[in-house]
């Protein structure tokens, strides 16, 4: 019988997903009027404020409760910010661009949040059953989003490629989760670290085979070769806030969950080290170079998103707690660049006619001196260059690879790097250089857009001059991680 007197059932570690979950319900309650549905963007911005301040609130509480199944640390509490920051800047981006393009609706706030909410489960357990009750709840309302353009035909292809590449993902992974049940008799990876050796003497061939799957599942979320196949597709049909928000929330949220699997969990398997390196050199290299013929710019992002990956993909093959603070430290540095890129790529495309053309840009500087700037230093932060944070996030994972030993895997990622500069300068030479046919025409400038842009720039620029303070929060939110 369960005992549940030993269960520390209490809904303080959930306030944070509660707050999201209740705004998320009350626009869907709203919705059905017309009046109170304008209003769904402001409760939706409040309850992910009232999150990230709960979040805020666990940093330095750790504790676990229902069963072991909810495990609330810095390094969760982390990603809760994280995560609610970068839902805040999606929805920043989406309110001119669906008014735009007449497909307002309040339920994509809702979608929003009820996402961001199966992100922060993710991040939050270390139990396998969970992380994947995670991944359904944040991945569900990402299929609709990227449909969210309901009477475009390349929305709709997009939700669908997305639908069925993650219905893939998800069967891998449970199928990955029952054999590692099958092989240790649980699916709490503490658990597992414990029991590790008589697990993988007596059940290898299970323990392997799940490992193999669980690694195959997530690698179709974080889009890393060979699973990244969906990726151009469903970010350049999917509508651009919606596209910004793929970009970096769903890759966040499985880099979490694998460094808590891999990382932690089955750190003693030595072989996926060695699985992580060729993952990674293949991911980095093969976004780079397809990226190089890119003429569409989200397509180009897409491309790019997987070489970033790649890079990310260094601290799971290194291990070890200076490669997962840089990879935390990258993240946060990826989502703030990545979406101010993004945000301005919106503004282009809610033009008439615009389909997001690198050819588009062209002109941009002389029209747009501010916002152009501002481009090119998220396009120096993509490609690595000093002093941005992008620069940083390169610096700190590829240092940790090198005082590791993974001398070649280092110099890989820094030549793919290189390759990189090439078709980021494509953009940055097409707004200063190139002269657009006939007349540019010029942007219409919102402030939740420019809100968006000024917070990327910063961000982009201060934690490029600043990165100390960063990092020493990344290597506290490890404290009780290892």
């Amino acid at each position: 019988m369960i005992d549940f007197t030993s269960a520390s059932i209490s809904f303080d570690m959930l306030y944070p997903e509660i707050s999201l979950l209740v705004a998320a319900f009350v626009i869907l309650l709203i919705s059905f009027s017309r009046q109170l549905g304008r209003a769904a963007g402001v409760i939706a911005m409040v309850g992910i404020i009232v999150s990230m301040l709960l979040a805020l609130g666990e940093w330095g509480h750790q504790t676990s409760g229902f069963f072991g199944m909810v495990t609330c640390d810095n390094f969760g509490a982390a990603f809760k910010v994280i995560f609610n920051g970068i839902a805040a800047l999606a929805l920043l981006i989406s309110i001119r661009y669906f008014h735009e393009k007449k497909i307002a609706r309040p339920e994509f706030y809702a979608l929003l949040l009820i996402s961001t909410v199966g992100m922060m489960v993710m991040a939050n357990t270390t139990d396998l059953i969970v992380m994947f009750v995670g991944l359904e709840i944040m991945s569900v309302p990402l299929y609709v989003m990227a449909g969210f353009a309901r009477r475009s035909l390349e929305s709709n292809e997009a939700g669908i490629k997305y639908f069925l590449m993650g219905a893939f993902a998800s069967g891998f992974l449970l199928l990955g989760i029952a054999f590692i049940f099958g092989a240790s008799g649980t699916t709490d990876l503490r658990r597992i670290v414990a029991d590790f050796s008589f697990i993988v003497s007596n059940y290898p061939l299970y323990m392997y085979s799940g490992v193999g799957l669980v690694l195959i599942g997530f690698g179709f979320k974080v889009g890393a070769v060979p699973f990244h196949s969906w990726i151009p597709d469903v970010y350049q049909g999917a509508p651009t806030p919606v596209t910004a928000f793929f970009s970096v929330g769903p890759k966040a949220a499985g880099f979490a969950v694998m460094m808590r699997i891999f990382l932690y969990g089955f750190d003693q398997m030595q072989v996926l080290s060695m699985l992580f390196w060729i993952l990674s050199v293949l991911t980095m290299t093969v976004g780079n170079v397809f990226a190089l013929r890119q003429e569409n710019v989200k397509r180009m992002l897409a491309y790019s998103s997987i070489s970033h990956a790649g890079y990310i993909m260094v601290a799971l093959a290194v291990g070890g707690k200076a490669s997962i603070s840089a990879a935390m430290f990258y993240l946060i540095g990826y989502a703030l660049f990545n979406t101010g890129a993004f945000a301005i790529i919106t503004m282009l495309e809610i033009r008439q006619g615009s389909k997001a053309m690198i050819s588009e840009i062209a002109g941009m500087a002389k029209v747009h001196p501010y916002l152009s700037a501002a481009l090119a230093l998220f396009m120096f932060s993509l490609a690595g260059f000093p002093p941005t944070v992008g620069f940083f996030g390169k610096f700190y994972i590829f240092s940790a690879a090198v005082k590791a030993g993974f001398i070649w895997l280092a110099v890989i990622g820094v030549m793919n790097s290189f390759i990189s500069v090439y078709y980021y300068l494509r953009v940055i030479k097409a707004a200063y250089l190139d002269s657009p046919e006939g007349n540019f025409l010029p942007v219409k400038l919102s402030p939740s857009l420019m809100l968006v842009v000024v917070i990327a720039a910063l961000g982009t620029l201060g934690l490029g001059f600043f990165p100390e303070t960063v990092i020493e929060i990344t290597q506290r939110a490890l404290f009780a991680f290892l």
